[in-house]
């Protein structure tokens, strides 16, 4: 029987467990299950992230989460960001009972990722428009969704931060 921890483990994959990961992807499609993919840097899980995380989940029966390693975060929100690394984000992302996989990407945006995991369901914030939303062209060609949900007011990592800083 595993530990909780271990529970939590088993659903973190790192850049280098791709075999890993695929293995699981290829037993979720062989059952026929409905992909739900979302992605982010997670940096400072707040209550808006489970919001958004578990109205993702509701589309599917599997929530693959992409997660932003340290350094495309560094890339992407600057040199002081990640606050939190890969392995804490990842780890708390994975003890969310709904999240079903994090997945870590290196690059800027997980295009890659979404050519492999070919979700049933894209689903970003709706901050952005469904067509800049990177991967609608991969999953639109298979008749997936792409979906845009509202993000609850006032709470952002940004934000946060910004109130530690004053």
């Amino acid at each position: 029987m595993s530990t909780k921890a271990e529970i939590i483990q088993s659903k973190i994959f790192a850049p280098e467990d791709y075999l890993k990961f695929r293995k699981t992807l290829s037993y979720w499609q062989i059952k026929d299950k409905k992909l739900v993919f979302t992605n982010g840097c997670f940096d400072i899980l707040h209550m808006g992230h489970i919001d958004y995380l578990s109205k993702a989940a509701d589309f599917g029966h599997v929530l693959i989460v992409g997660l932003n390693t340290d350094a495309s975060v560094r890339k992407i929100k600057g040199a002081n960001r990640p606050v939190n690394d890969q392995n804490a984000r990842a780890a708390l992302l994975a003890s969310l009972f709904f999240v079903d996989a994090v997945v870590m990407f290196d690059q800027d945006t997980p295009y890659e990722l979404i050519k492999e995991v070919q979700p049933d369901f894209l689903v970003k914030g709706s901050d952005y428009k469904e067509e800049e939303i990177v991967g609608y062209d991969i999953v639109r060609s298979k008749n997936g969704k792409v979906i845009a949900i509202d993000l609850l007011e006032g709470y952002s990592t940004t934000s946060i931060i910004k109130k530690l800083i004053i």
